[in-house]
């Protein structure tokens, strides 16, 4: 029994108030460019958390894009080049 209480208490203590979600998604709000452009301030906490997966998603894909360019220009670089492109990245 003593171990169900104490599964209670550390979730209850673990649970997430109202007022601090609405704080993470003002927060996330701030954070996209897509939703920053608009005028108006009131966009629903649903629509600030699909654009944040949007935006993670295109964030993603571009450093994705990014990485196969990297890839491309190291092997068509030589190596002491390349070398030296690897150690700036790594650092």
């Amino acid at each position: 029994m003593s171990s169900r209480r104490s599964r209670s208490r550390q979730s209850a203590s673990a649970m997430i108030t109202e007022d601090q979600i609405n704080d993470l998604v003002s927060k996330l709000h701030q954070l996209l460019p897509e939703i920053r452009s608009r005028r108006s301030d009131k966009v629903s906490a649903a629509i600030v958390l699909q654009e944040t997966c949007s935006y993670i998603k295109s964030l993603h894909r571009e450093v994705e894009d990014l990485s196969e360019r990297l890839s491309e220009l190291l092997e068509n670089t030589d190596s002491t080049q390349a070398s030296i492109i690897r150690n700036l990245i790594m650092q």
